[in-house]
């Protein structure tokens, strides 16, 4: 048995039926974590008797759970993956987040998009005694933090207005951008010029810039952020481009 890359390409020792187990996982995933059998045989191309012996597999393991309606949902076994795997990410990200830190001075850090919120998963403090820190696992609405607009940039228009419309857009701040016509222009500059800035819009006198991770396995982006005196015109412009190579060197680590 020869397993395929996702290009068609022959690659020899894979094992074909792990491999196409978190394929179905990874494409749960991708549909909010629930699916049924005939969508997900239609979404992989594989017969559904292969996707019915996979999912009672997974449904065994505890990966997947069957819900009364007949679908099936990401089951609770892969929180414990989850948390290690976010562990790690910490790990491989410091490197990257220390360099940031050494070259800018500022507090640097890594959050991703789960859900409607942004969840911080890695940062590196500033030197300076007044920094700006940041709580590992801290929740925060998208809208109003750089990291959440240049991770919502390149999503469909509808998506992120359905997104803004669960979440409220509650104002944190005078600058907290809260309507949604306001912010699908943030998100166009953010596109254009590929970083996204945080004007204080989630905490008074703070600035952040933040660029998207590429290429990532799931929706990453690193960030550097400080007082707003420090965090200068002149700044931001030294930052964006490293923030470019650490998230291509992090997302190479990554692979």
């Amino acid at each position: 048995m020869v397993a395929r890359e996702a290009d068609g390409k022959a690659r020899s020792g894979g094992v074909q039926s792990i491999e196409r187990a978190f394929g179905l996982l990874e494409t749960m995933a991708d549909h909010e974590g629930m699916m049924g059998l005939s969508q997900l045989a239609a979404e992989s191309g594989l017969p559904l008797p292969t996707i019915h012996r996979l999912v009672r597999t997974l449904v065994d393991l505890g990966y997947l759970r069957q819900e009364p309606s007949r679908q099936y949902v990401l089951g609770p076994r892969l929180i414990r993956l989850g948390e290690s795997s976010s562990q790690m990410l910490s790990i491989w990200a410091r490197p990257h987040l220390s360099r940031l830190v050494d070259e800018l001075g500022e507090s640097a850090n890594l959050a991703m998009l789960d859900g409607d919120q942004i969840v911080y998963v890695a940062q590196v403090p500033s030197r300076h005694s007044m920094r700006m820190f940041t709580e590992v696992g801290r929740r925060v609405l998208p809208h109003c933090t750089a990291v959440g607009k240049v991770l919502m940039a390149d999503l469909p228009a509808e998506e992120v207005r359905d997104l803004l419309a669960r979440t409220g857009m509650p104002q944190h701040t005078p600058n907290t951008i809260s309507d949604p016509d306001q912010f699908a222009k943030a998100l166009a500059q953010a596109a254009e010029h590929g970083y996204a800035l945080d004007e204080g819009e989630q905490e008074i006198g703070v600035r952040c810039v933040a660029v998207a991770v590429p290429d990532a396995p799931s929706r990453l982006a690193l960030s550097v952020s400080g007082p707003a005196a420090r965090m200068t015109e002149a700044l931001v412009e030294q930052a964006v481009p490293l923030l470019h190579q650490a998230g291509t060197a992090l997302s190479a680590d990554l692979r």
